[in-house]
């Protein structure tokens, strides 16, 4: 699906809709942003109770290829 989206690399209108995978252990099959910087918990992973998240819209310039990433949708 494209949409009135500018490349802010080229100039062309109409990016192509998409999304990024996150397909790791565990994973809820689409990557998120997570406000605040990066801190571990005692096993190594990330700390992310009670902070605020986005779902990441992804679109890609037909043109030249370059990715516009958006966080959308969340807590």
């Amino acid at each position: 699906m494209t949409n009135t989206y500018t490349c802010t690399q080229c100039g062309t209108v109409g990016l192509s809709e998409g999304f990024i995978e996150d397909a790791g252990q565990n994973s809820r099959g689409y990557a998120r942003w997570i406000e605040g910087a990066l801190e571990r918990g005692i096993l190594g992973g990330a700390k992310r109770m009670g902070r605020a998240w986005r779902q990441i819209e992804a679109h890609r310039c037909p043109k030249c290829g370059h990715l516009e990433l958006f966080a959308t949708t969340g807590n």
